[in-house]
């Protein structure tokens, strides 16, 4: 059985939504990652960003040097930072801001994520529910 040809002329493509950001960063986070790439002793191209599974609430973030993309990861351009999400914590991620706080005892970058709904005592893991993927 053969499919009818359709001339191309008549086919309209519906225009793509434009998909969310996963990840951002505030000027302060931003400002910390380039100051840290500019004295890192290595080459990095950008920051690598995950979730993993671990601590006592179920899920930590992971903030790594990229030294390489991997053709799978979604990759971010937000304030002249490369940023590489893994692609297996991009659901988690979606909307996600990350800042970069100093207080009288530490200084650390901190996720503000729409999806995370709980957080242990310590704040070093959180329970994350994945976004809905978009239909």
């Amino acid at each position: 059985m053969q499919t009818p040809e359709v001339p191309t002329s008549t086919v309209q493509r519906r225009p793509r939504r434009p998909r969310p950001q996963v990840v951002s960063l505030t000027d302060r986070a931003a400002a910390r990652v380039r100051e840290i790439l500019s004295n890192a002793e290595e080459p990095y191209i950008g920051l690598r960003v995950g979730v993993k599974n671990g601590g006592c609430a179920g899920s930590e973030y992971v903030l790594t040097y990229a030294r390489d993309a991997d053709p799978l990861d979604e990759v971010v351009q937000d304030k002249d930072v490369t940023i590489f999400v893994e692609p297996k914590s991009v659901l988690f991620l979606i909307g996600s801001q990350i800042d970069y706080e100093t207080t009288k005892l530490s200084s650390k970058f901190v996720f503000r994520n729409p999806n995370q709904t709980d957080a242990c005592g310590c704040g070093e893991s959180v329970t994350i529910t994945p976004a809905e993927s978009p239909a």
